[in-house]
């Protein structure tokens, strides 16, 4: 399996993959630098806290997320990602992409019970697609 780092910039894609129905940009992941202080900002908009660990926290506003990735945070850097409920489904298309020569990361499970994989468009933007079981 490929492996896929947040910053390979490196991605070379084939001219044509198959289309993808995807049904949901789920998430915006952004860096910064006091998790608390941004939890507190975020919430006080409005926003719902999922999650929270010392170097990232996952905020909500209805369907949607908000990842807040502290300077430590090694495990990816900026990122929008497309949300699945079906395990299965994201496992498909991380093989299918990989079967048309798209580099993508490994799958690989999150310690909030999600799992997901990465991989870069043409311009080097990093997006996820992410496994999130519904409660």
């Amino acid at each position: 399996m490929q492996t896929l780092s947040p910053n390979d910039s490196q991605i070379k894609f084939p001219l044509k993959i198959t289309p993808i129905k995807l049904k949901r940009l789920g998430h915006v992941a952004i860096c910064v630098q006091d998790i608390p202080a941004s939890v507190l900002f975020y919430q006080n908009l409005g926003m719902e806290l999922a999650w929270q660990d010392q170097d990232w926290a996952y905020l909500k506003a209805g369907n949607d997320g908000l990842a807040l990735l502290g300077p430590d945070y090694a495990q990816a850097g900026a990122h929008f990602g497309f949300v699945f409920s079906d395990r299965a489904e994201m496992q498909a298309h991380h093989q299918r992409l990989s079967s048309e020569q798209v580099k993508t990361g490994a799958i690989h499970e999150h310690r909030d019970g999600t799992a997901s994989f990465y991989s870069k468009d043409p311009d080097g933007n990093t997006f996820e697609f992410l496994y999130e079981p519904t409660p």
